[in-house]
């Protein structure tokens, strides 16, 4: 649960993971004042110089981590598995109240941050604003406002179409003025019906006046990449943020290529996977926990192989990404919202990165210090030090040894 903390409290725990490195710290406590952390170290060396009213919240075997932070989220919609066309179907009005739920769900699960990938008109940033008065509950948010799309293309129910360069100067310009904290554009197909995920939308010399207007105005971009295509005009045009990098090619089919995973090193480009979203984990999941407990159908079992093979085919990709010093650029997105993916799984995204290589230490940064990096955070949140805020997360277990303590959310503090 998210527990409402006092102006001045000292929270303890048996472990502490301060995201500066991979490892923990035996017996610590944070000095949390006014929402920031005041002091770090030894409960017991912490527990005299504090006052001796002040509050004391004690984990017990717990680990204190920095709260997680979700790249990739669509609050708008519920992940409950109906296609967009009729998930778009649903009023503004509608859109706001699965939001409103969607944050209470992604909180209770550790998530203290995110960033909003896009929603239709105004609904991301209303969110915001009622979060930020504190009228919902739900983690820290990034805004983008609509996707900058083109005709016909990848969330064009948003209602934020451009094609070409002039239009799409104009659309980054009234997002920011509409209080986009970043700008979302869709580099490729995707999900929606009518589009080709395998292939680019827009040109480099487009992608290139998004992020030359977005950072004319201080925000950072980042662009929907499913096709190979698409990738290498990211990089080119100096997108901030990846999203997807899948290395699709029009054919449907995924072909990992050396050169284009070597210029997303030489670039500094962040990516964010999104893993479970192509390899349909939750349904993974589910048919996986049947199967143990020997009430999986026959039909059933079918259905785990041929989903087994299709996310083995996404890993290795993965695999051979990892091989070009590109670990350190990676940041978890869950992409919540879409299809069957329901918020409050960030965890699933770190099980997958697990999978590839990341050790559990290495995954658990991801989504914490190097998530904040990536979206210029990182003097705010992200780690556990003295002067930043105290977004917090405390698992059962040890999540650096085991990534599935991130499942067993135990307290959280924002």
């Amino acid at each position: 649960m998210s527990n409402p903390t006092p102006s001045s409290v000292l929270i303890q725990a048996a472990r502490l993971f301060d995201g500066s490195n991979g490892a923990t710290q035996p017996d610590q406590a944070v000095w949390v004042t006014d929402g920031r952390i005041t002091a770090v170290g030894p409960a017991a060396a912490l527990r005299q110089q504090a006052p001796p009213d002040i509050a004391v919240i004690d984990l017990g075997d717990a680990c204190l981590a920095p709260g997680l932070i979700d790249s990739h989220t669509h609050l708008s919609l519920a992940g409950d598995g109906r296609p967009y066309a009729a998930m778009v179907s649903e009023s503004d009005e509608l859109m706001a109240l699965i939001g409103a739920m969607n944050l209470r769900k992604h909180l209770a699960a550790g998530i203290t941050t995110i960033r909003e990938h896009g929603a239709r008109n105004k609904v991301g940033f209303v969110l915001k604003e009622g979060v930020q008065r504190g009228y919902i509950p739900g983690p820290r948010m990034q805004v983008s406002g609509r996707p900058i799309t083109c005709t016909g293309g990848h969330f064009h129910f948003c209602n934020e179409v451009a094609d070409g360069e002039a239009e799409i100067r104009k659309a980054v310009r009234r997002l920011v003025h509409e209080g986009a904290d970043y700008i979302k554009i869709m580099a490729s197909g995707g999900g929606t019906a009518g589009t080709i995920p395998g292939r680019a939308s827009y040109s480099v010399a487009e992608l290139h006046a998004a992020v030359h207007e977005a950072h004319h105005f201080h925000r950072l971009t980042a662009a929907h990449c499913r096709a190979k295509e698409s990738m290498v005009r990211a990089v080119e045009a100096g997108i901030d943020l990846m999203e997807h990098a899948e290395f699709l090619d029009p054919d449907d089919q995924l072909r990992f290529d050396p050169k284009l995973a070597e210029m997303m090193a030489e670039s500094g480009i962040w990516i964010s996977p999104t893993l479970q979203a192509w390899t349909n984990y939750p349904r993974l999941v589910e048919l996986r926990t049947q199967r143990d407990a020997g009430h999986l159908s026959a039909q059933g079992e079918q259905t785990l192989h041929a989903l087994e093979a299709r996310a083995e085919t996404r890993l290795v990709v993965m695999r051979q990404m990892l091989e070009y010093d590109l670990r350190h650029r990676i940041v978890p997105g869950s992409d919540s919202g879409v299809g069957s993916l329901a918020f409050g799984h960030l965890d699933y995204d770190l099980q997958l990165l697990v999978q590839v290589g990341f050790t559990p230490a290495e995954a658990l940064l991801s989504a914490t210090r190097i998530s904040a990096e990536a979206m210029d955070l990182a003097d705010e949140i992200g780690t556990i030090q003295p002067g930043k805020v105290a977004d917090l997360v405390a698992f059962a277990g040890d999540p650096t040894r085991d990534i599935g303590a991130v499942s067993q959310v135990v307290a959280v503090f924002q």
